[in-house]
C-alpha cells in the first residue's frame, strides 16, 4: 500500500488517477511472488532471489537516497526499522514461505499483521480498541482458520505456515517502531527517501544473511519455467526488482497523495486477490474453495482492524496503516 503523506488532491480528476495508481500498485506488488517462484523452483536460495530483488531496487533508488541525507540524521530508527523488519525481514520471510506453499497463501496469512498489531495495542499498550477493531480481529483469525483448512490436520506445509506468520511479525515489529517514532509536530519524512534508505539497510543486512557470492549466478542465465512456460530468468528478476518493487512503491506513494488511507487501504487489500489469481493463472495454483472463502475473510477483517479508529480518550491511533511508512504494503 502507498505511504500515508498529508498532501491529497481532493478533486474528482485526482482521486481517479490516483485510484488507477494504487491499483496500479496493488497489481505490481501482487505480482512479486508468481515472478520470484520460478527463480527459487530454477535453483536459486529464497534468501538470495530476495536479496537480488532488494539490492537491485537499492541501486535504482540510490538518487533518491542521496536526495535525502538528513533522514540519517532525523530519523535514524525509522530507517532501520524499515530496513530490517519492512524490507528484510518481511521479504525474507515471504519468500521462503512460498517455497513451500501457494503464493495466495502466504500472502493472505501476511495480512493477519493489522489484527496482531491491534492485540498489541490492546494486551501490551492497555489501550482500548473499539468494537469494530474487535470484530475486524476475529474475522481475520477466522480467516486464517480456513485458508489453513484446520479441520483437516493443516493444508499446508508446517514450515511454510510458520515463515508465513514470522513475515507478518515483521509488519508487526515494524508498525509499533513506527508509531513510537513519531514526534508530535515534526515533519513528516519524506516516503520516498525512507523506502530508498529502508532498501539500502534492507540489502546490507540480506548480505551478510543471504551471502550473495555462494549464488549459483549461472541460474540467472538461463531459464525458469511458470507451469510449464518457458521464461528467461533475467526477464524475472528484471521484472521483480523494476516492476514489483521500484515501480511499486513509487505508484503507491503517489496514489495515497491523492486518496484518503481508508480508500487506499480498500485498494491496496486487493494485492492478495491479484496475487491469488496471477498465482493460479501463471503458476497453476488452485485453492480450495474453503481456502478462497477463508482468504475474503481474513481480507475484510484486515481492512476492518487497519481502518478502525480509536475510542474517545485513547491516545493516537489503534493501528498505523498496513505496512510501511504509515501505510506502505510491505506484503508481497
Amino acid at each position: 500500500m502507498p505511504v500515508h503523506t498529508s498532501q491529497r488532491s481532493h478533486g474528482n480528476g485526482g482521486k481517479g488517477v490516483g485510484l488507477g495508481l494504487a491499483l496500479g500498485s496493488a497489481v505490481a506488488f501482487g505480482g512479486s511472488g508468481v515472478t520470484a517462484k520460478p527463480l527459487i523452483e530454477a535453483g536459486l536460495d529464497p534468501l538470495h532471489v530476495v536479496w537480488l530483488r532488494v539490492a537491485g531496487a537499492a541501486l535504482v533508488m540510490l538518487p533518491l537516497a542521496v536526495r535525502h541525507q538528513d533522514l540519517v540524521r532525523r530519523r535514524p530508527a525509522l530507517l532501520a526499522g524499515f530496513g530490517l523488519l519492512a524490507v528484510a525481514g518481511v521479504q525474507a520471510f515471504y519468500f521462503a514461505s512460498i517455497s513451500r506453499m501457494p503464493v495466495g497463501v502466504a500472502l493472505l496469512l501476511e495480512y493477519l499483521a493489522p489484527a496482531l498489531v491491534l492485540g498489541w495495542v490492546r494486551f501490551v499498550q492497555r489501550r482500548q480498541v473499539t468494537r469494530a477493531a474487535g470484530v475486524g480481529v476475529v474475522l481475520a483469525v477466522g480467516g486464517l482458520a480456513c485458508v489453513v483448512e484446520v479441520w483437516s490436520g493443516l493444508s499446508v506445509d508446517p514450515l511454510g505456515l510458520v515463515f508465513a506468520l514470522a513475515a507478518a511479525c515483521c509488519q508487526v515489529g515494524y508498525f509499533v517502531l513506527s508509531d513510537q517514532g513519531g514526534d508530535a509536530g515534526a515533519e513528516a519524512p519524506n516516503p520516498l527517501g525512507v523506502i530508498a534508505y529502508g532498501l539500502l539497510v534492507g540489502a546490507a543486512a540480506l548480505t551478510v544473511v543471504a551471502r550473495p557470492w555462494s549464488m549459483d549466478w549461472a541460474v540467472l542465465s538461463g531459464t525458469a519455467r511458470m507451469d510449464g512456460t518457458v521464461v528467461a530468468a533475467w526477464l524475472l528478476l528484471g521484472w521483480l526488482v523494476l516492476v514489483a518493487t521500484v515501480l511499486a512503491y513509487v505508484t503507491g506513494v503517489v496514489a495515497v497523495r491523492r486518496l484518503s488511507p481508508q480508500v487506499a487501504g480498500v485498494v491496496a487489500c486487493l494485492e492478495a486477490v491479484i496475487a491469488t489469481v496471477l498465482a493460479w493463472v501463471l503458476l497453476g495454483e488452485h485453492l480450495s474453495l474453503p481456502q478462497i472463502i477463508g482468504g475474503v475473510v481474513v481480507l475484510a477483517g484486515a481492512f476492518i482492524a487497519q481502518s478502525s479508529t480509536p475510542v474517545k480518550g485513547s491516545d493516537g491511533p489503534v493501528a498505523v496503516g498496513d505496512g510501511g511508512v504509515r501505510g506502505t504494503s510491505v506484503v508481497g
